[in-house]
């Protein structure tokens, strides 16, 4: 009988190490595919925040010297916008993005409109009556005719395809004047004075 309970008692004791045993095995399993997951999940994030850039140049219109250059970089679902130029006659100037990289025109007006995809009245831009996507404002030039302007937003994209944020096939347009925020339906900002086609 001692034998008997000897031999089943090694019998459990046997089948109670080997369970744990497999409860390892599956505890260091399940931290690999873990491991696995995070790295997926974090690759996938490198992909989110991919930086796309372009740049275009911006040519004179209506007879004046204005020039430059505009380069976009949309990064983590935001598009910042950096603008040189130069040529330009001292204080504020508007700066827009128009409806068509067409600059064909000596007057620039080849591009069209302000762009306006989502069909709001015109004003500064975050205004609650509304704005238009293009409205980008003013920025000042220096007695030596350069000005530079920086903009950043998340509702424009590069090459996206969605109308209302797509920038790609648009135009950047430099004014003589200022932007007033309040004209329909672009801001009395005078003639075009520099032109560049967002084309990628």
């Amino acid at each position: 009988m001692k034998t008997l309970n000897l031999a089943v008692i090694a019998f459990l004791s046997i089948v109670v190490l080997g369970c744990k045993g497999d409860k390892k095995e599956g505890k260091e399993y399940e931290n690999k595919v873990n491991e696995e997951i995070t790295q997926e999940t974090t690759e996938g994030k490198e992909e989110t925040t991919k930086v796309k850039t372009l740049a275009i140049s911006l040519a004179p219109k209506s007879e004046s010297q204005v020039s430059g250059n505009v380069t976009f970089t949309e990064e983590g679902g935001m598009v910042t916008m950096v603008a040189y130029l130069s040529g330009l006659s001292e204080g504020e100037h508007a700066i827009h993005i128009h409806e068509k990289a067409d600059c064909s025109s000596e007057d620039g007006k080849s591009t069209g409109g302000h762009w306006n995809p989502t069909m709001e009245p015109h004003g500064k831009w975050g205004a609650q009556e509304g704005y238009h996507k293009g409205d980008i404002g003013n920025f000042n030039a220096s007695g030596d005719g350069k000005g530079s302007i920086t903009f950043a937003t998340n509702e424009w994209c590069i090459g996206c395809g969605d109308d209302k944020k797509d920038i790609v096939g648009k135009a950047i347009i430099v004014h003589q004047g200022i932007d007033d925020y309040t004209s329909q339906p672009s801001g009395a900002a005078g003639s075009r004075v520099s032109c560049g086609g967002i084309i990628q």
